[in-house]
């Protein structure tokens, strides 16, 4: 029953990896959807970004206004700081809820966390194995805004506000390098699976 974190810059092509280990059997958990979930109209965790950050976090319909809080901690350290701490504690219990849950379901899932963010929040984690989907800062660039339509300087500005690839590779178990094309991607990630499965 092995707890797999994957990890990897923005458009470090991550979301690919994890989408073909959900095709081999692996249960995914998207931290990312786990943000939304816990920041959802009603939630705790919305009130309390409000009441830090100002009603005008809020957009018309009651959820969160994700540009308005972006521009309020982008670039502002403390201000991310002090975002980080509301809704780091309660994505860490809602993922750990869904790990148990999955291995309840099953005692032999692959159970994989999609994380962006687990360099800077989660890596002391008890992972049986890390792995960091890698590509070049230059070819994330040329994703960015060909494939995604970001503007260079937006483009630039978001991967220069991750953690560096430095210090998520320094991290890693398993490196499946995403530079090349998308065959060699899934081979590599086709790879690791027959090695959870038969390790």
């Amino acid at each position: 029953m092995p707890l797999i974190a994957l990890t990897g810059g923005i458009a470090s092509g991550k979301s690919t990896i994890a989408r073909r280990l959900e095709e081999h059997g692996a249960v995914i958990v998207d931290a990312d959807a786990i943000v939304r979930d816990v920041q959802a109209p009603g939630s705790p965790v919305l009130d309390l970004i409000a009441e830090t950050f100002g009603s005008e976090v809020i957009a018309q319909d009651g959820s969160l206004d994700r540009p308005a809080l972006g521009s309020r901690v982008f670039g502002d350290p403390a201000q991310l700081a002090r975002l980080n701490a509301i809704v780091h504690p309660a994505v860490r219990e809602e993922s750990q809820r869904r790990f148990t849950a999955a291995f309840a379901d099953d005692p032999d899932a692959v159970v994989v966390y999609d994380v962006p963010l687990l360099v800077e929040a989660r890596v002391d984690d008890p992972w049986d194995l890390i792995v960091v989907a890698h590509a070049p800062a230059a070819e994330r660039l040329r994703r960015l805004i060909e494939l995604r339509g970001m503007d260079e300087t937006a483009a630039r500005e978001r991967i220069g506000a991750q953690v560096s690839d430095d210090k998520r590779l320094a991290i890693a178990d398993v490196v499946i390098d995403t530079g090349g094309t998308l065959e060699h991607t899934v081979a590599q990630t086709d790879a690791l699976w027959e090695r959870l499965r038969t390790g």
